[in-house]
């Protein structure tokens, strides 16, 4: 499959041919359909925030299950989803309480320490936010991933994993507007 790599800060991203792992008990194959460019992705690309290189950026999108894990249970093949950067464990006391944003044993698998699930060249290759959404295909984390309602458009519904969180929890917590309260 093609994905766009940063290789280097300063420099162009180039479409690379890479090899994706297989699918693991807890992990979802996504085929990107649309993937937003955040501010975050760019911010890697001047080195304004730093990272382990090579990487596959982007973690506004959304696609369609292409296979899932035996221990995947919410969607299936074939289901519209979009993904998230805020990956939760579903176990700890926080998830339990409803506050998976704030999760205490969030799932990683950081490829500098010998899991990457993209290679090239022989050579493990970042997922930006554990997603790497510009791409072919995605292999994520179950927990980021969320079924969307029949009929929104993919590239809107791209943006619903950062841009849109992002706005609403500056909106709820920061300028602390209530939900349903109307404006005078």
């Amino acid at each position: 499959m093609k994905a766009a790599i940063l290789h280097e800060v300063g420099t162009p991203l180039t479409i690379e041919d890479v090899q994706l792992d297989a699918t693991r008990a807890d992990e979802v194959r996504i085929r990107v359909v649309a993937s937003g460019l955040c501010h975050s992705d760019y911010h890697l690309m001047t080195g304004d925030l730093p990272h382990p290189m090579p990487i596959v950026l982007g973690h506004e999108a959304s696609g369609v299950v292409e296979e899932v894990g035996e221990n995947v249970r919410h969607i299936k093949p074939g289901d519209q989803v979009v993904t998230c950067i805020s990956t939760y464990c579903g176990e700890c006391g926080e998830c339990q309480h409803g506050h998976g944003h704030i999760c205490s044993d969030k799932p990683t698998r950081p490829a500098t320490q010998g899991e990457a699930r993209i290679m090239w060249r022989g050579k493990p290759v970042q997922q930006f936010c554990q997603l790497g959404g510009f791409a072919e295909e995605m292999l994520v984390h179950a927990h980021s991933v969320t079924k969307l309602p029949e009929g929104l458009p993919m590239d809107i519904a791209a943006l619903l994993g950062c841009a849109v969180i992002t706005g609403m929890g500056a909106v709820l917590h920061r300028a602390k507007v209530q939900p349903g309260r109307r404006s005078r």
